[in-house]
């Protein structure tokens, strides 16, 4: 089947300036090109897994990059629609890396969307004179652009799936219990993510510590004087908060006490050994826990989840945080990957991908994956 792609189509206009941390402005646009556009400001993140498929090449500069990317089987179709969150710790990462080309989905019959969304202080340090979990705000622009103007890439507006992986995930489940989120879509898939919140309290740990790095207020008005360079040098080393990885995530005081989640198809799961991608020993039981608990928070919510353990082993980070994604997406050839410290190394079992591409697939186009209970893939 031959597949369609439209790259670099922007749904909000550029972040630039005080603008930074403002509400997203809604546009609608052409296409910006068939190669690589601009990424949001990100640091260069190491960790002993080869990372790049998942997220992409670091920053490429420019200032318009609230876009979307769309593969989709045929323009005048009316296809389900999937739109993917990218994760990266909520400072790194990009809807146009490799590993989320979607030519598996367009393929197998559904509109594959890929976006991408303020990072770092921009998207989601929390400042008493800007809105609250800009990136957020960003992934809701996005969302309501697709509702509007997928009909034309050959989508069916009444049948989006959103789905997103750690910190896509991670919004996601924040998106099933924001209320300007509702009717947006119909199913939600959130892999290693689940509900998983900072309160302001917390979060204003980090605005403190940035602030006094910085040496400058505490103030969306302040922060925007400085260019995206030196916030993106202060924020890479700040520690995660409390038991977390990141310094940063989705800001929700009282996640118990939030409004009712959205009735939409939820698939939630995690891996059985996360941990094994940070390389930190000492820490490997708290991060595991971590990811199942927020797993069950966002489960807890509903009469009704499908859920899964991804519990393949046979690379050389184990059933690691990401290690799933390769095989949702249907992508596990790309030559970084199969290294010596690729996530899925040389050995890779031919039909994981097809199960597990297959089980999302039915999902947004049924609302059922395929199975009942907690499915094992291994």
């Amino acid at each position: 089947m031959a597949v369609s792609v439209f790259r670099n189509i922007p749904y909000a206009a550029a972040p630039t300036g005080a603008a930074r941390f403002a509400a997203p402005t809604p546009v609608h646009g052409a296409p910006g090109g068939d190669g690589p556009g601009p990424t949001a400001p990100a640091p260069e993140r190491r960790f002993a897994a080869d990372l790049s498929p998942a997220l992409g090449q670091g920053w490429v500069r420019g200032e318009d990059y609230l876009t979307v990317n769309v593969w989709t089987p045929r323009t005048d179709g009316n296809a389900p629609v999937m739109v993917f969150v990218h994760g990266g710790g909520f400072l790194s990462g990009t809807g146009q890396a490799p590993l989320y080309d979607g030519t598996s989905f367009a393929r197998d019959g559904v509109v594959l969307v890929t976006l991408n969304y303020r990072l770092g202080a921009p998207g989601w340090l929390d400042l008493p004179d800007a809105p609250r979990n800009r990136g957020l705000l960003d992934v809701l622009a996005a969302l309501r652009w697709v509702r509007e103007h997928i009909a034309g890439y050959g989508g069916d507006p009444d049948r989006v799936t959103v789905f997103g992986q750690s910190a896509g995930g991670m919004i996601v489940s924040a998106l099933l219990v924001t209320p300007e989120a509702a009717g947006l879509f119909r199913g939600a898939i959130s892999q290693s993510g689940g509900l998983h919140t900072l309160t302001g309290a917390e979060a204003a740990e980090t605005t403190r510590a940035l602030a006094d790095r910085l040496g400058v207020p505490a103030t969306a008005e302040a922060f925007a004087a400085i260019p995206d360079e030196r916030l993106v040098s202060a924020l890479a080393d700040l520690p995660g908060v409390g038991p977390r990885l990141s310094p940063l995530g989705v800001v929700l005081d009282e996640p118990d006490e939030v409004a009712p989640p959205h009735p939409v198809d939820l698939l939630v799961g995690t891996n059985t050994q996360e941990s094994l991608l940070y390389q930190r020993p000492e820490r490997s039981a708290g991060i595991d826990a971590m990811f199942r608990d927020a797993r069950e928070r966002l489960v807890s919510r509903y009469d009704k989840a499908f859920t899964y353990d991804f519990d393949w082993r046979g690379g050389p980070f184990g059933a690691c945080h990401t290690a799933e994604v390769p095989f949702v997406f249907d992508n596990t050839g790309l030559p970084a990957l199969r290294t010596a410290n690729g996530l899925l190394g040389a050995d890779i079992p031919p039909s994981l991908a097809t199960e597990m591409h297959g089980a999302w697939v039915r999902f947004a186009m049924t609302g059922d994956p395929g199975w009942s209970g907690t499915r094992r893939f291994r």
